[in-house]
């Protein structure tokens, strides 16, 4: 029985929305701008040329891949060419494992049988570092697009695989008995109460996966390919073009936060139901 305390309503944080985003910017920032501003001065007396600094990563990494003209969005051709091929590659590979480990997490979650039955098989290959099959998708597929996605699907499928049949397994016994009930079972089940009782797991292992998939998308470039982000860090490291490793380096930090940012934007916009939720059990 849902249960509403207090009389009322939860105080809304006070002050201009405006002030308040920024504060927080600056809070959250002043670590890294102070880093950033060390780096900096220590480079400038060191003069290392293994560690540029921060300005001359920021002047190479613009005249890299954002110097283009307007009507491309200020992207260089070699933005074009590093760009595509990474995020063709990142997105089939991530795409792949999540409706595979999606509907091989239902099905695990919903059959004891199932789960007795492949759980040895797939606590074994979770084991196995993604990196160490690269030589096994290269004699399958070869160098190019489907050894990549290959490497990038088998890393990052075990989280959302994992956690959904952890999500489908733990939805209340009630909520289903409930459903019967009133004659939703099958497929309607698994739409309308399943799914979305298990989705906070499924987004938390969507959300990791992502993370792991563009870790693997450089890793797989590193080796026998001439485009992508991964073949311009190995390029640069071997030709001893430190800055443009560097700004390589840089580009998927930013990548890294930004992908992150989206998807907890998407996670929130689409579990807005069960933190409605969570907040009137409480």
């Amino acid at each position: 029985m849902t249960v509403i305390t207090g009389d009322h309503p939860a105080e809304r944080p006070t002050g201009v929305p405006g002030l308040r985003i920024l504060t927080g910017g600056v809070t959250r920032l002043w670590l890294v701008a102070l880093l950033v501003g060390c780096w900096e001065i220590i480079a400038r007396i060191k003069q290392d040329a293994y560690f540029p600094p921060p300005s001359t990563i920021v002047r190479v990494f613009h005249e890299l891949w954002f110097s283009g003209p307007a009507t491309h969005l200020f992207l260089t051709d070699k933005a074009l060419d590093d760009f595509q091929p990474s995020f063709v590659n990142l997105s089939c590979g991530w795409a792949l494992a999540a409706v595979v480990g999606l509907a091989l997490g239902v099905l695990l979650g919903r059959s004891g049988v199932a789960r007795e039955i492949l759980d040895p098989v797939l606590q074994f290959g979770r084991a196995i570092p993604p990196p160490t099959l690269i030589p096994f998708f290269i004699v399958v597929f070869d160098f190019g697009a489907q050894m990549q996605i290959s490497t990038i699907a088998f890393g990052v499928i075990w989280p959302v695989l994992l956690n959904t049949a952890d999500g489908v397994r733990t939805v209340e016994k009630l909520q289903l008995e409930t459903a019967e009930v009133f004659g939703i079972t099958g497929a309607t089940q698994l739409l309308r109460i399943t799914l979305p009782a298990a989705a906070p797991k499924i987004f938390a292992g969507l959300r990791v996966s992502l993370g792991f998939a563009l870790v693997l998308m450089v890793i797989s470039e590193l080796i026998g390919s001439t485009t992508g982000i991964g073949a311009h860090l190995i390029s640069s490291q071997q030709g001893m073009e430190l800055p443009e490793m560097w700004a390589g380096i840089v580009l998927l930090g930013i990548l890294g936060c930004l992908f992150n940012a989206v998807f907890a934007l998407v996670e929130r916009r689409f579990l807005s139901w069960h933190s409605n939720a969570r907040g009137l059990d409480s």
